[in-house]
């Protein structure tokens, strides 16, 4: 029986989202912690955990069939494999960072600067996009503190929270990329392989749509269903069942968790009770 094999970083948050979301598509292992690959003892897949930036590479030499990486490292490393899947988790952005003290309102600031990043890839080609002529210093490590020892004038960079920025003297420029995890596959799977891909994107498409929208049910007078059910549409249309207290039904929908926020004031104002708002587990369409 062919097996699936899937790269996953070795440590760090990429790798908790991983196993996170293979768990919650129902697939399991037996992995101790210092374990370099290990096989599901329910679904036909196989992990070997790597370092993040070289799991492009190993997925275009076949080496791993699938991986799951952050956007940023595929686009830098412009390997032969291709995205499948956005999965949602590890989001960042990059962005250029210039000292505090520097009035660098755009993107045409950095004309003719230097600037430090471990990601030259990215950079040049935003650099190219926009005209603007910069001289790229790649370095690995602590990027922020470039512009403080005379190396660079400016750095770019990955940005969680800001905080490395403002403990280093830094500000934010401009936005460059808006990352997240994603799933990669190589462009040579045999029919076997590419069966077991579509029945694990199966599984991560249900556990993403039951993250995205949640279970809504309600009270409302009768002479209300019809606006209501306007506003909660759900998959096709809401459930109504009639209530025993005369008059009142029961309305189940299901929405985005998002969406709803918007609309509470409206269900209520037509006369909705008892609002419940519930998780969904799995979602499948």
């Amino acid at each position: 029986m062919e097996i699936l094999r899937i790269a996953v970083q070795k440590s760090g948050r990429l790798k908790d989202g991983s196993m996170d979301l293979l768990k919650e598509c129902g697939i399991k292992f037996n992995n101790g912690k210092i374990q370099l690959k290990t096989q599901s003892t329910n679904f036909p897949v196989e992990l070997i955990f790597l370092r993040d930036d070289d799991i492009p590479e190993y997925v275009q030499d076949e080496v791993a069939d699938i991986g799951i990486v952050g956007e940023n490292e595929w686009l830098e490393k412009e390997k032969d494999c291709r995205i499948v899947e956005r999965l949602g988790f590890s989001k960042c952005r990059m962005s250029l960072a210039v000292p505090r003290a520097e009035e660098a309102e755009d993107i045409s600031w950095f004309q003719h600067k230097k600037i430090a990043t471990s990601y030259p890839n990215i950079l040049a080609n935003y650099l190219k996009k926009n005209n603007i002529k910069a001289e790229i210093h790649e370095i690995s490590g602590s990027v922020e503190i470039a512009p403080g020892i005379g190396l660079a004038d400016a750095i770019f960079d990955i940005v969680s929270t800001g905080s490395t920025l403002l403990g280093n003297g830094l500000k934010e420029v401009t936005t460059v990329l808006k990352s997240e995890a994603v799933l990669v596959a190589g462009n040579k799977l045999s029919p076997e392989k590419n069966s077991i891909l579509e029945k694990l994107l199966f599984r991560i498409k249900a556990v993403s749509n039951a993250k995205n929208n949640k279970y809504i049910l309600l009270n409302a007078p009768n002479e209300s269903v019809d606006a209501i059910a306007g506003i909660l549409p759900g998959m096709k249309s809401p459930t109504v069942l009639p209530l025993k207290e005369e008059g009142w039904s029961s309305i189940h929908s299901v929405m985005e968790e998002n969406d709803f926020w918007d609309r509470i004031d409206r269900l209520k104002a037509l006369g909705a009770q008892g609002i419940l708002v519930i998780p969904i587990e799995k979602m499948i369409l």
